[in-house]
């Protein structure tokens, strides 16, 4: 009788784990990723969107209850997800960030791969615009939303949507986890281009990637490791963040990755407690001579923690990137740092 059950539940969890198909003609499935999302049945086995080559205009939310899936494009560069949000419009009338990204996620145990998730609005809008938002000013929110030019200002109730702001392609929230991200592109034309938000328990796994973006391109919150990847970025803030300050071990690795950006751009930057090791990473002639740094004078008890290791510019070498950690890539292997959590 239990091996009678047993066998029951390995054929009941395949059933489950099938593959969908998603395509913009028709051909699979389902014609669009949130209705295949929507119409899955989750267990503990994986099951697989597999979505064709096409531009995917839409916003996706996977909620809390959703895991275990596998998003799998058929190329990363003509499998495209797309969606123009800007944040400062969504959070006037929201409560939080689920929304305000191209791609929202909840739900924990998840594979990307072979996608290009793109958030357009600073690609397609040509100012900085004045909103009216009453909801942050403390008040209930209106039925409308009145646009103002720039040179009126903000004023009470109104808030300065900025070109380059933050625009998230993908977000996601506290408790969220366990997430890997294979030859996928992120492309934006604001801040926050990929957010991954989970200071407490976040594991994060991104490998042969493109991240396109403006202020804080890349800023994961708890352990997150980035390989073989490369990083555009146009702003001169900061191309990487890192928020550590849950656990003191907890830390942003970045091996064998590539940034280039416009001329001036500084490397990265933290707000609070934060770990980064960079390993045989490789910059443009175009970075700024400034190390990473702490913006603001927050108190950190565990300090500056940045570590270069065999990192080299093009062009000028500057002093500060030079190895300040015995540690190599050996050190940072998928099981070294996620451990038995993941």
């Amino acid at each position: 009788m239990k091996h009678l059950l047993l066998l029951f539940v390995l054929i009941f969890n395949s059933a489950l784990a099938k593959k969908v198909i998603v395509a913009k003609d028709g051909s699979g499935d389902f014609t669009t990723i949130q209705e295949a999302l929507n119409n899955l049945k989750f267990s503990q086995s994986y099951q697989t969107i597999y979505i064709k080559n096409g531009t995917y205009a839409e916003k996706i939310f996977v909620d809390k209850s959703m895991h275990h899936i596998k998003f799998i494009g058929e190329s990363a560069k003509e499998t495209i997800i797309t969606y123009s949000q800007a944040r400062d419009y969504w959070r006037c009338e929201n409560p939080d960030d689920f929304g305000a990204a191209t791609f929202n996620v909840l739900g924990s145990d998840l594979i990307f791969k072979n996608l290009t998730i793109l958030n357009s609005y600073g690609f397609e809008a040509n100012k900085d615009v004045v909103i009216e938002c009453l909801n942050e000013s403390g008040k209930t929110p209106g039925d409308s939303r009145k646009f103002l030019p720039r040179e009126t200002g903000e004023k009470e109730g109104t808030k300065m949507v900025r070109l380059d702001g933050h625009q998230f392609a993908f977000r996601s929230m506290d408790g969220a986890t366990r997430m890997k991200f294979y030859s996928c592109i992120f492309r934006s034309g604001g801040g926050d281009t990929v957010s991954p938000w989970d200071v407490n328990g976040g594991m994060f796994y991104f490998k042969d990637c493109v991240i396109e973006g403006h202020v804080d391109l890349y800023c994961p919150r708890g352990n997150a490791i980035i390989e073989n990847s490369l990083f555009i970025c146009h702003n001169l803030n900061a191309a990487i963040w890192h928020d550590g300050s849950a656990k003191e071990e907890d830390k942003s690795v970045l091996i064998n990755c590539r940034f280039v950006g416009d001329e001036g751009f500084k490397l990265g930057r933290y707000h609070r407690e934060a770990q980064m090791y960079l390993i045989n990473c490789s910059f443009s002639k175009e970075m700024a001579d400034a190390p990473i740094y702490q913006e603001g004078d927050r108190d950190l008890q565990w300090g500056h923690r940045v570590y270069y290791k065999n990192c080299q510019k093009d062009g000028e070498a500057y002093p500060w990137y030079a190895d300040n950690t015995t540690k190599t890539e050996k050190d940072f292997t998928f099981k070294k740092v996620f451990g038995k959590k993941w």
